[in-house]
């Protein structure tokens, strides 16, 4: 049996039927597709959080309120509202001997429609402390920060963030200007240089207010959210964060770890953390796409049953000039492989194009969006794709192979 006039055939067999054939394709189409895209995808945005959390510093230090396992994400982060830390802790470790300590930022978040004349925009207010500015590496535009004295006294202070000074002000110097927040006057006392999206939030839309004072009179709360602890350097890291967890279990009155009601982590352990979970997800997302693959391999074997039927007399016409039983099987299964390959390598094609769009779609969205498609995906696309060809080609093949040839030149 010539292995090359065989595949002649068969394309000549595919070409004739366009329309069936590429209805057979259809569903490899669609799960390869999909496939590719949520691998992509997934490592797009898997690669966007890592630099998100990367950019924030490698000697930053998370205090964050909630028990959590050294690999799990802290119960803080689930959504879960826990008021175990207080921003006197933070202050307490900050007092202490370790003298590795650069400062130490605390923070509380709400969402407000902040009014200034007749003009409103929507945005995020921060609570937070003096030592912003030094934790995270940033500085105002215009006026200044509010120190630890106006911290203290609650003083209604705030500094904007440069995308709410063009919604509310326009070409408008806000310094020395009254906004409202949450019914209360604050008065404007500088403007923070841009910054973009760090951790996916839009630091140029937020309000930067006292801790005091959003604790007090905008949440009526007395813990924060979260604080980071700056530390001279990343070497130093690992020994910090066993001073903190020492100052957190003497304050909290907590003799065994297991019983922590905070988590301390470095930079390094959110990146693992992230990483782990991103993995899972991305490998949840392409088991589902993949059964679009075999739903497509079950439609594939319908179809092919139902050629079957309608080539009986072909075969029948096969096997009475000496056509043998694998004859038959082989080129059946060339049949379908080929189907699925080239429904593969057009599943292929769509999904790295929308990929790219995607990207282009995240980046025009002002995200760092990488592009990121795998060899490693694209050659296991192929593999199913042919391996889908093989698994559900066999059984329409062997019917094919058993059918007897004087039974099958008379059928109608």
């Amino acid at each position: 049996m010539n292995i090359f006039k065989s595949i002649h055939n068969v394309w000549h067999i595919i070409g004739r039927n366009k329309i069936r054939s590429f209805l057979t394709m259809l569903g490899i189409i669609i799960g390869v597709m999909s496939v590719i895209i949520i691998m992509s995808a997934g490592a797009g945005a898997q690669s966007l959080i890592l630099n998100q959390v990367k950019s924030m510093g490698s000697n930053l230090i998370g205090v964050l309120p909630g028990q959590s396992d050294d690999k799990g994400p802290p119960a803080s982060v689930m959504g879960v509202e826990i008021t175990s830390l207080k921003y006197d802790d933070i202050r307490e470790i900050m007092r202490g001997q370790f003298p590795h300590l650069v400062g130490a930022a605390v923070y509380v978040k709400g969402t407000d429609t902040v009014n200034w004349s007749d003009q409103k925009t929507d945005t995020t207010f921060v609570g937070t402390s003096a030592d912003l500015l030094t934790v995270e590496d940033t500085q105002v535009s215009a006026g200044r920060f509010f120190t630890a004295e106006e911290e203290r006294s609650m003083a209604r202070v705030a500094v904007l963030g440069s995308e709410v000074v063009k919604n509310l002000f326009q070409d408008i110097d806000p310094i020395g200007k009254q906004i409202k927040i949450k019914k209360t006057n604050f008065n404007i006392i500088g403007v923070m240089r841009e910054r973009g999206t760090v951790g996916f939030q839009n630091q140029d839309n937020q309000i930067f207010v006292p801790i005091s004072t959003a604790q007090k009179l905008l949440l009526g709360i007395n813990y924060i959210s979260q604080a980071r602890v700056k530390v001279d350097d990343a070497k130093n890291i690992d020994v910090g964060m066993e001073y903190i967890r020492m100052i957190l279990r003497e304050r909290h009155g907590i003799d065994n770890p297991e019983d922590d009601d905070f988590s301390v982590r470095s930079m390094a352990q959110s990146v693992e953390a992230i990483t782990s979970i991103t993995d899972a997800l991305k490998l949840f997302l392409a088991a589902v796409a993949a059964i679009a693959l075999v739903v497509g391999g079950i439609g594939i074997m319908n179809i092919m049953l139902a050629a079957v039927q309608e080539r009986t007399r072909e075969i029948g016409l096969r096997k009475a000039v000496g056509a043998k039983n694998h004859h038959i099987v082989i080129h059946f299964l060339l049949e379908t492989v080929m189907i699925t390959l080239i429904g593969g390598i057009i599943g292929i094609l769509l999904g790295i194009i929308i990929s790219t769009l995607v990207a282009q779609v995240a980046k025009g969205l002002g995200y760092d969006w990488k592009l990121i498609i795998s060899l490693s995906s694209i050659l296991l696309s192929c593999v199913v794709s042919v391996g889908i060809g093989l698994i559900f080609g066999i059984v329409p093949a062997r019917r094919a192979s058993r059918l007897n040839p004087i039974e099958a030149l008379r059928y109608e």
